[in-house]
């Protein structure tokens, strides 16, 4: 089968959605498809992607010309390619598709609806204007989580036939040991990964921190791994403010050895987020063999499962009852730990590809002639 890929996301930094891009078109490859990924411009670092899998690589950079690549000039190169289905990665498609190829399209979550204070004003007007068209033109919907699933035909009822839960996979993490003797992490350690932006809820997660028994914080670490985006830039302010400093590391962006190690050492993961379509640090964890801290919330008990603690995001009372069960109640911690492996093994590249594969093969069976 010859399927097209719209890779506009992995001219980007390395984000969640382009690790999902790039991990799914491995194991296509591997499976046999013969894969077209076409990029707007070349990315920034070169991901080790089969030698099977054909780049078309063109020149428009910069986002306004990226919309007129991918309305304007990626359906030339889709008609041209002869593709049986042309995939959409990431809430977007063409605005006009040639009408004799299919189209799959992934929907990751429903920030925009659920949570829009928590986006940038120009992210939630694209989401608001083009994912409600490709949508609704999609031969086949694919999304991530059943929770996702339930809001995306809660908002589209007419589409809910075509839309499929494919779970994305878990990828190996390596591991650096000079993670932790650089950053000074010498005593037990509850991590947040993620990047640091308001729907990740850092600021209930700071503030039921500081609620814990002083004896507990000089006790256990809160180490949070990420870099910055978007209106958490005075998060030291705020730390301060809460005079949780000596308790708090904040290490920045981390590299995947040193994520790696940091899982591996730490005691269990706080995602305490307001929304997320998936969750992929809590899998994450779970593959460390660490449980996770996190939201009663949208897709997170369905990713969580038996190794998760579930809190409610809103109140900082809640998030501090859990980390204190969480710290203190030895048999509930070694139960949670107990389920890790078994949980993370749900979610595999391998799986979610092949579960792919077959939606393609339906959506296949829609095209026309030429």
């Amino acid at each position: 089968m010859r399927i097209g890929i719209d890779a506009r996301n992995l001219v980007s930094p390395l984000s969640g959605i382009s690790r999902y891009i790039i991990e799914t078109t491995r194991q296509l490859a591997a499976l046999g498809a013969e894969l077209y990924l076409y990029l707007p411009e070349a990315m920034p670092a070169q991901e080790n992607l089969p030698h099977s899998v054909q780049q078309d690589v063109s020149i428009f950079q910069g986002a306004i010309l990226r919309i007129f690549w991918a309305n304007a000039y990626l359906p030339r190169l889709i008609q041209r390619d002869k593709i049986d289905v042309f995939w959409g990665p990431a809430h977007r498609l063409p605005l006009i598709t040639p009408v004799n190829i299919p189209t799959v399209l992934t929907i990751h979550d429903l920030v925009w609806r659920h949570a829009p204070s928590t986006m940038r004003l120009k992210g939630w007007l694209a989401e608001r204007v083009f994912m409600g068209p490709a949508i609704r033109r999609a031969t086949r919907i694919v999304t991530i989580s059943h929770a996702s699933r339930d809001a995306i035909c809660a908002l589209y009822p007419s589409m809910q036939d075509k839309v499929n839960v494919v779970w994305p996979g878990c990828t190996p993490l390596p591991t650096s040991e000079m993670t932790l003797t650089r950053q000074g992490l010498a005593r037990p350690y509850m991590l947040f990964v993620g990047t640091l932006e308001p729907r990740k809820n850092l600021i209930n997660l700071l503030r039921a921190y500081a609620l814990l028994p002083e004896a507990l914080r000089q006790k256990w670490q809160l180490v949070i791994a990420g870099g910055n985006g978007w209106k958490l830039n005075h998060l030291e302010n705020i730390i301060a403010e809460l005079n949780i400093t000596q308790n708090v590391l904040l290490t920045g962006f981390v590299s995947d050895a040193e994520l790696g190690a940091l899982y591996a050492n730490a005691k269990f993961l706080v995602m305490p987020s307001f929304y997320e379509g998936f969750g992929l640090p809590i899998i994450e964890a779970n593959a460390a063999g660490i449980p996770a801290l996190t939201s009663c919330l949208s897709s997170m008990p369905e990713v969580g499962g038996d190794a998760a603690f579930l809190v409610d995001p809103y109140s900082p009372a809640s998030i501090t009852n859990g980390l204190e069960s969480m710290m203190t109640d030895k048999a509930l911690y070694q139960k949670l730990v107990a389920s890790t492996k078994t949980n993370a093994a749900r979610f595999t590249w391998e799986n979610s590809a092949k579960a792919l594969v077959k939606i393609f093969e339906q959506a296949a069976k829609k095209k026309l002639p030429s």
